[in-house]
């Protein structure tokens, strides 16, 4: 029904913010409230969902990550608290990437997700995150090879984040390498380094 809400941001909770739109206060459950700030006007896309125990509204600061909720949801066994959960315990780059890497036991580290709900995850939603992952591509140098891309799709699945993997590429494109595998090698020793 809603597609955004622009309003000022009035409380911050810890899993969720009220957002004052023409004098009506929206409580909406985020992962990241915190990334927002009181007194700010901001524009919260949201997603409404309806139970029997109520509505509900859930805000993201990009319709990309509005979107990856609902592919969340999509999922045999993911519902709204555990999606959010999962976007709030790592950024939504780096989840992507796991999930197209297929890294089942990486996923396994979120809360509320086991070995077989993990597994879930990468069979439904693998290939279907093109979105998450072309923002690596977009932001890439043209020097970048296949083979590093993969090796950076490779650190973010490992838990690093797009920050982390952005500050070593120039690096890592001045090595040259010839294989994912010596790319990545490499970008972990720059890494433990820091």
């Amino acid at each position: 029904m809603y597609e955004y809400l622009l309003g000022i941001v009035v409380a911050i909770k810890p899993d969720y913010l009220v957002v004052d739109v023409n004098n009506i206060g929206y409580k909406i459950y985020s992962p990241t409230p915190f990334a927002y700030h009181e007194g700010q006007k901001t524009r919260v896309f949201v997603e409404q969902i309806v139970r029997d125990t109520g509505v509900t509204l859930y805000g993201f600061q990009s319709e990309e990550d509005r979107d990856l909720f609902l592919k969340l949801l999509s999922v045999s066994g993911i519902g709204p608290k555990s999606a959010l959960a999962i976007m709030a315990a790592e950024d939504s780059d780096s989840l992507a990437a796991a999930i197209e890497q297929g890294e089942v036991k990486y996923l396994t580290r979120f809360p509320g997700v086991g070995k077989k709900t993990a597994s879930q995850i990468v069979l439904d939603l693998k290939g279907k995150l093109g979105d998450y992952v072309q923002r690596i591509d977009q932001t890439a140098d043209q020097n970048i090879s296949p083979e590093l891309n993969d090796a950076l799709l490779a650190l973010l699945a490992l838990g690093y984040t797009k920050k982390e993997v952005d500050k070593i590429t120039p690096k890592l494109i001045a090595e040259n390498e010839t294989t994912a595998d010596q790319y990545i090698k490499k970008g972990l020793a720059f890494l433990l380094k820091k």
